[in-house]
Order: C-alpha cells, then structure tokens, then sequence
C-alpha cells in the first residue's frame, strides 16, 4: 500500500514526537531518582520565582532542564494536533488519536505542576505523593498510547472496533488492565527505591521484611512478584489473541510483547540485584514504556475493524463518509 508523501511525513513527525516524549519522560524519572524535584522550589511554571534561575545548584538545572524539554514537548504535542486536524478529513482516526495525545499531555502537565506545588518531591515519604506518582505513570502510559496510535493510524491502518469483539476484546482488555497495575507498581517501588536505598541486597531484603518498614518499603516488594505473575499473564493471553484474530500484523505484535517483556523483566532482576542504580532505573523504565507501547501496537491489531476473526463477533456499526486526504 502506498501512501501521499503528507502522509509519510506526518508518520515520521508523530513518531518522532512520541520518541521525544520518551526522553522527556526518562528526564522526569532521572529528576525523581536523583531526588531534584525540589531543584525550583515550591514554585510553577517559574524556578525560585524567575523565569531564568541565576547561579543554579545542580538539582536546579536538573529540574529546570526538565521544565524546558517538557515545555517544548507540549508544543510539539499541539503541532501533531492542528497537523492531525488539519491534513485528515472528518472520521479518520488519526484526529481522535492526536486530540487525545494533546488531552493526556495537558494532563501530564497538571499532575507534573501538582506535584511541584504540593511539595510531594525530593525526601518527601507520604503514601500521597505514592498516589500522585501512580496518578502520573497511568497518565504518562495514556499519553504515550495516545501518541503511539496517532503515528500507528498515519500508516494507513483501520480505526477501532471497541464494541462487538467478543473474547479477543475482553482478553485485550485483561491485558492492558495488567500492565497498568504492574506499571503502578513499579512506580511506588521506585519511589521506595529512591527515599530508603539499601546497601546491599540483603539488607534491602531485611527492609522489606521488616514489620516496621515505612508503607513504601513494604509496597515495594509486591512489584517482582507481579512482575512475574503479569508476565506469565501476557504471554498466555498474548497467544490468545494471536489465535483470535490471526493476522500478521497480531502475530508480529504478540512476538514483540513477548521478547520485549523477557528483556524488560531481565532488566528488572540486574535493577534489583545492582540496587536500583539511577542508570538502570532510566533502562527499566525505557523499557516499560516499550512493552506497554507494543501492547498497544497489539491492541490496535486486534480490535481493527478489518482485523480477520477466528470467533463470531457482531458487525461494526456503518463506516461514515470514506476518509482521506486533506480537509479545507
């Protein structure tokens, strides 16, 4: 299938907005692990109450570059909307998708803005600030999803069936359930990471272990166990989708989930075993956001409304007016 060179290019800047976003995210999580959170004060959008701080510490660039990166990620996040508007007619999925990533990005920036003005950065141990970053890594998947289908439907591929999938539409709703919760987890245990490191293992054993460990500690030990019961979760279901809607592009899509998964809990053993170094934390989070993406490659497969069937499901209500091209 061929397609216009507008709609080449509007591909390749989607992706590369969503890759910028992942950079911008893994900036956010290096602010968290070095505890710089605090590097602006309590004050939002402006730094120590300037716009430019003046003889900065080091946790005040770290989060003042944050600030930046993030400020021109929600510029390009407006420019893949109008430009999603504007070259795909009324219906094309691509609009919705590029209105939901500019949507989750404003959010990102509200939950980012909170979480400045409440003081829930830096040494901060309440069990609010473990809810407000279960709150931002939900809404950071949500954007980068969002994202990841605005680039996914500019490649020509069909809008979602929602309704009508019968089981493979439960199964892949099982499955981003999942993640999600895996993904929360693993958020409240790198913040349990950062504010009580140990010096080896097993004394961060003893801390788990231990009846008077903070909230944090004791959360903490509940991610490598969902790790691996989530893990052997994706794969079954993963399998199971394959075998429902057995297109290439499903099987291709549960191949990935599995390979990325295997390395992303690799990474989770070395994270654990080195003590959650502030480089690995960056590679163990890179990687999450790269299996929850190819999850949502899958799921975008699977649940086409062309997606090929091994199991009855109702017909799709009526597609309007054909799509494609520019609207005026």
């Amino acid at each position: 299938m061929t397609f216009p060179a507008s709609s080449r290019r509007f591909q390749v800047f989607s992706y590369a907005v969503l890759a910028y976003t992942l950079a911008v995210v893994l900036w956010g999580a290096f602010v968290r692990a070095t505890g710089s959170g605090a590097g602006c004060g309590e004050h939002w959008p402006v730094c120590n109450g300037v716009v430019i701080p003046r003889e900065p510490t080091v946790a005040t660039i770290i989060e003042y570059t944050h600030r930046v990166t993030s400020g021109l990620a929600m510029v390009l996040a407006v420019a893949l909307c109008v430009w999603g508007l504007r070259a795909h007619a009324k219906g094309h999925p691509v609009r919705r998708a590029s209105v939901f990533a500019l949507v989750f990005m404003l959010t990102e920036a509200a939950v980012g803005a909170g979480l400045v003005l409440l003081q829930y950065v830096a040494h901060n141990q309440s069990i609010g600030r473990a809810f407000w970053m279960a709150v931002h890594l939900l809404n950071t998947f949500l954007l980068i999803g969002a994202q990841g289908l605005t680039a996914w439907f500019a490649g020509g591929r069909s809008r979602l069936a929602l309704r009508g999938q019968g089981l493979a539409g439960t199964l892949v709703g099982v499955a981003v359930a999942g993640v999600m919760v895996l993904g929360v987890s693993g958020a409240i245990a790198a913040l349990g990471d950062t504010l009580f490191p140990a010096s080896s293992l097993s004394e961060g054993f003893q801390q788990d272990l231990s009846p008077t460990a903070h909230m944090l500690v004791r959360l903490r030990v509940l991610h490598p166990l969902l790790a691996v019961g989530v893990g052997a979760l994706l794969v079954v279901l993963a399998t199971l989708i394959a075998r429902l809607r057995p297109s290439a592009e499903v099987k291709r899509g549960a191949a990935l989930l599995g390979v990325l998964y295997a390395v992303q809990l690799a990474s989770g053993l070395i994270n654990l075993v080195l003590l959650a170094p502030v480089w690995m934390q960056l590679v163990h989070l890179l990687l999450a956001d790269l299996v929850w993406l190819s999850l949502v490659r899958l799921s975008a497969a699977a649940l086409a409304e062309d997606a090929p069937s091994a199991e009855p499901r109702s017909s799709p209500a009526p597609l309007p007016a054909p799509y494609g091209g520019g609207t005026k």
